[in-house]
């Protein structure tokens, strides 16, 4: 058996580990928020319990972590507030982010609020000792400066004492040398001694903590592991729940979950590659099913339950939208005409497809997306029944792909297919000739979208950003897509 040892050290000790063997003990360095040592501490217990995981553990403000985490990179960061985690990713500090819980800020007070402390005005009373966190080391500080700052009350505010994190804090109020400090909600609920006041400037700005992977890792599967372990719906988040944490909506926890993708035939060629880094880096195992959208949409209205659907359009998407969260819109793909090498029968545009004697294959139009594209696009031109009339419609398949062949093997004269099914073939350019179509309805876009009943529904979230990754990225535009994702960044 394999056993692994997370030790949670300043980085500035350790700069990674090393990678496994089965002869081997694995060290991952995890720098964690102070304010979320009770629920990490009890995790790390189970997971040495169940699976052999020695685990020692050191805290500090999230923002002293990220300090930590650019001198001497670790393999695993765990932020009180995920605008640090997206201010590394933004510096390339870590690759994958999973959410964990959420918190909200308030007011901490001794039990029974004896100075009857209720508003942020209260903070400017005479004689009120207050406490904040230090805006530069802990996520409580920089979220409090930046509410007051919102509200009109930083300027002049000049706090009694500020501590680097947000336990210290708790803890004073516990011995009484302060009268209120800006605390997490869950932070407050782990201390009998103290109250927690609600206020609505802090209410309105939940924050998340989230864990993060560092990008220069040298064990990302054993970290990820333990990640999907600390944020497992049956593991690590009932843990966060009984800390007073609001937990995240997380994956169910297996040690190698087997995850079923449904996707367009013609994304194939696009997503094949980060399927094969996806399951190596995340050590899961992705399932894929490629057809027709017609025919997967059909499956569905059957009762298949994939884990996520990546459709050639969206039309084919919102005929299953009940089964799925908001998709995420990808690519674009072009549709084309693609005739034998040379273009021998003159086919210059669609008016010429209804001309006799031109052999047309098309997409079948129930069973793929590529199909019911091509049938609109050609009635909207009073195109469709003349190709029929004039006996020209030779082939409906359901894939793009197999009309391809049907040109290289010189049995019919056009086709009207993808531009990605062109370049994702192992055709060469002399094998066919490509005519452009240039119209608005001739385009289909991607969607990708994570089931509403997945077990794992982050897994597949991180494997669209696998997908939108600039290798991912890569691959769509040298197979024929053209790029429509629209970054939406959080703001830090």
């Amino acid at each position: 058996m394999r056993f692994l040892t997370l030790i949670l050290l300043p980085a500035v000790f350790l700069s990674g580990c090393q990678p496994s063997s089965d002869d081997e003990q694995v060290e991952l360095v995890m720098l964690c928020a102070a304010g979320i040592k009770n629920p990490v501490t009890r995790i790390t217990q189970m997971y040495e319990e169940e699976y052999g995981v020695k685990v020692r553990l050191q805290f500090g403000g999230s923002g002293t972590l990220l300090g930590n985490l650019e001198i001497a990179p670790a393999d695993i960061y765990l932020a009180a507030d995920s605008s640090y985690t997206n201010e590394a990713k933004k510096k390339g500090l870590v690759a994958e982010t999973i959410p964990v819980a959420s918190m909200k800020a308030g007011l901490g007070v001794p039990h029974g609020n004896p100075k009857n402390i209720k508003s942020l005005a209260d903070l400017r009373r005479e004689g009120i000792r207050v406490g904040i966190g230090n805006p530069e080391a802990a996520s409580v500080g920089r979220f409090a400066k930046k509410i007051l700052s919102k509200h009109g009350a930083w300027e002049g505010f000049k706090p009694t004492v500020t501590f680097p994190t947000v336990n210290e804090l708790a803890n004073a109020i516990k011995l009484g040398t302060i009268d209120v400090a800006i605390l997490w909600d869950a932070v407050a609920f782990q201390y009998a001694e103290v109250d927690f006041v609600s206020l609505p400037e802090f209410d309105a700005k939940p924050k998340n903590v989230t864990i993060a992977v560092s990008a220069k890792t040298k064990a990302p599967t054993e970290a990820l592991r333990f990640c999907r372990y600390l944020t497992g719906k049956n593991k690590g988040l009932p843990v966060f729940a009984s800390e007073g944490f609001e937990p995240s909506k997380g994956d169910l926890w297996a040690e190698n979950p087997k995850l079923l993708l449904f996707s367009g035939a013609m994304l194939r060629p696009a997503i094949e590659k980060t399927i094969e880094k996806f399951e190596e880096r995340e050590g899961v195992t992705i399932q894929p099913v490629y057809n027709g959208c017609g025919v997967l949409v059909s499956q569905m209205k059957a009762g298949e339950v994939p884990d996520a659907y990546f459709s050639c359009d969206l039309k084919f998407l919102n005929m299953v939208a009940q089964q799925f969260q908001e998709g995420t819109v990808v690519s674009a793909n072009e549709m084309v005409i693609l005739t034998q090498h040379g273009n021998p029968k003159q086919v210059t545009s669609l008016e010429v497809l209804k001309i006799p004697g031109i052999r047309l294959g098309l997409a079948h139009p129930e069973k793929s997306a590529l199909g019911y594209l091509s049938k609109a696009l050609l009635s909207g031109e009073g195109l469709y029944q003349k190709i029929e009339a004039a006996g020209n419609l030779k082939m409906e398949s359901a894939t793009g792909d197999f009309l391809v062949n049907q040109i290289k093997a010189g049995s019919l004269d056009a086709v009207i297919v993808y531009r990605s099914n062109a370049y994702g073939s192992s055709s060469t350019a002399g094998d066919f000739t490509i005519v452009e179509i240039n119209r608005p309805k001739a385009i289909a876009t991607q969607p990708y979208a994570v089931g509403n009943d997945s077990p794992y529904p982050q897994l597949m979230k991180r494997f669209l950003e696998a997908c939108v990754s600039e290798s991912g990225k890569e691959d769509f535009i040298q197979h024929g897509f053209r790029w429509e994702l629209q970054d939406d960044t959080p703001e830090a």
